[in-house]
């Protein structure tokens, strides 16, 4: 079966779209939670943990060293903190885009080989806030924007050339261990019957995912009902 690598397996939108996949591929389930990334693989046919931290580029060139193919690359890691710009320090604005900007990139970039080998995918899980960016989400919806122009960039340079599709997911409020920490940065109560599922967006990843040869789904935006 083809080879997907999901990061941000552990839980949340990344454990979905590994529940997702897993009848269509085989998976590397990448994230820092070792013990969840073993346990949700022993609920799989064929995928096996890839414990590696994705803002260290040393263990992350060690981990990828051996990967010559890779059909599908899922970005699902991320982080996310509100509040107004005013209190956001510049170790905030660091870390929002060594998590949500940099280890995407540099994870894409060293796979990038591999990838054009199989004519693969990658999948950026992106956010309503890479669309429109709202008061309290200055370094969050930054680098959400800056995401976004990344996988722009990337679809235009390597789709003609090496056929490589690139698919941005635009998923809104989701009910995860993530949106809990919003909410409370917020200041408001945590109610996931109001967000989507993550199995909804992990719905969106495989519609993509499994699109026919001539088929490119280059954005698909989710939005709670």
């Amino acid at each position: 079966m083809p080879l997907a690598l999901i990061t941000g397996a552990s839980r949340g939108i990344g454990a979905a779209t590994a529940r997702a996949l897993a009848d269509t591929h085989s998976l590397l389930l990448g994230g820092r939670d070792t013990a969840a990334l073993e346990s949700l693989a022993a609920e799989l046919p064929d995928a096996r943990p890839w414990p590696v931290e994705l803002t260290d580029p040393t263990a992350l060139a060690a981990a990828t060293a051996d990967l010559a193919e890779v059909d599908l690359l899922v970005h699902s890691a991320g982080i996310a903190r509100v509040g107004p710009l005013a209190e956001a320090t510049a170790a905030r604005w660091r870390e929002m885009y060594e998590v949500n900007v940099i280890a995407v990139v540099e994870l894409t970039r060293l796979l990038l080989p591999a990838l054009r080998t199989t004519k693969g995918q990658v999948i950026l899980i992106n956010s309503g806030a890479g669309q429109n960016a709202h008061p309290g989400w200055g370094p969050y919806a930054a680098s959400k924007f800056a995401l976004r122009a990344y996988a722009d960039v990337l679809r235009g340079e390597e789709t003609p050339t090496s056929g490589i599709r690139v698919t941005t997911i635009f998923p809104g409020r989701t009910a995860t261990d993530m949106q809990r920490t919003v909410r409370a940065d917020e200041g408001a109560d945590y109610d996931p019957t109001r967000y989507l599922r993550p199995e909804s967006v992990a719905a969106a990843i495989r519609t993509a995912a499994l699109a026919t040869p001539e088929a490119h789904f280059t954005e698909i935006t989710v939005r709670p009902t």
